[in-house]
């Protein structure tokens, strides 16, 4: 099914005559939540956004190595995503987003890091909680909804891959970490991806958010490293497959990733299904110009339980970005189909 792309409301959806301002639960992490979190806070003002808690690189990697805390990179990023578009909104959202960059010295302990992990990293300390300081974080900011961690505990990213050797046999390596995970799939084939501690612990609020809400919203994002860890962690897969909400999966606009060479859309479905074949979908939103074998893509959508909705979701210029106006739209007529 193909979907409009023209106005939508922006403080929620009409849907007979009545307001319709559904409880949407988004998960993911880095550009892709925000993407999501950008064209969903236009409908609705139950929001909340559960992000994963493996990135290990960059600033976020600096700082989990120097603290015993949660990566803050994505979750900053959400709450970034979540901000108004009025002038407070668009200031702090720049302030979180603000990264130093030391010109005259690049061994400054600043250098590269932004802004708003610092405050998420202080808030913490001071509260000893991660989620309260992430409610202080978004009351500063007006966030328009809620950013929680999808585990309490800081989580290691696994996979094996499978490679060209010397002699043309394919030889098995191990990869550790969200950075070496998320560049692996360049030149190999990904496999057996897992997330440590195994028993680690959801974020409660987390669970009981997607047990209440109306709508669960997968992707899109790194399907190895965003996406896909939130079916990984036991407890957060048991309540993604019980909740009785909606649940919509989000597809990427671009497979030429360097996590999942050489994997078409069809393969992204394939890899939900394998590492949880116990969590299904009511609908599927596709970007009808990245969709190889049109046919095939829909199969494998009908064995995840999800009608497809295929349209424009992606920006004028041809980048591999979602529109949020676009993407808005496509929520709203999924919304309007389907129902709570």
């Amino acid at each position: 099914m193909a979907f409009a792309t023209g106005p939508i409301p922006v403080q929620g959806l009409t849907r007979d005559n009545s307001s319709y301002n559904p409880s949407v639960v988004a998960l993911g992490g880095g550009h892709g939540l925000s993407a999501s979190l950008t064209a969903l806070r236009r409908l609705t003002t139950v929001l909340t956004a559960i992000v994963t808690v493996a990135d290990d690189g960059g600033s976020s990697g600096r700082l989990r190595e120097s603290f015993p805390v949660l990566p803050p990179g994505d979750l900053r990023m959400a709450l970034a995503a979540l901000c108004d578009d009025n002038d407070w909104g668009r200031t702090w959202r720049d302030v979180m987003q603000h990264r130093f960059e030391a010109k005259l010295n690049d061994t400054e302990p600043l250098n590269g890091h932004a802004v708003g992990n610092l405050l998420i990293l202080a808030l913490w300390e001071l509260l000893d909680d991660p989620v309260a300081g992430l409610r202080w974080a978004g009351a500063l900011l007006g966030a328009r909804g809620q950013v929680l961690p999808m585990s309490t505990v800081p989580l290691t990213i696994h996979g094996e891959v499978l490679q060209a050797g010397e002699q043309g046999n394919l030889v098995r390596g191990r990869i550790s970490g969200q950075a070496e995970l998320a560049k692996a799939g360049s030149n190999a084939l990904v496999t057996n991806v897992r997330v440590e501690p195994e028993g680690a612990p959801a974020c409660i609020e987390a669970l009981e958010a997607i047990d209440l809400a109306d709508w669960v919203i997968l992707g899109p994002g790194s399907w190895y490293t965003s996406v896909l860890p939130h079916l990984l962690l036991p407890e957060m897969r048991g309540a993604i497959a019980s909740t009785t909400a909606k649940k919509l999966l989000t597809m990427n606009l671009s497979t030429n990733t360097a996590e999942t060479g050489g994997m078409d859309e069809t393969a992204h479905l394939e890899v939900l299904a394998r590492y949880a074949p116990e969590v299904k979908f009511d609908a599927i939103i596709a970007d009808e110009h990245t969709i190889v074998n049109r046919e095939r893509f829909e199969l494998a959508a009908q064995k995840l339980g999800a009608r497809v909705f295929f349209g424009r979701v992606g920006l004028s210029d041809g980048r591999a970005v979602h529109d949020p106006l676009r993407l808005a739209a496509a929520y709203h007529e999924v919304f309007t189909a389907i129902g709570s």
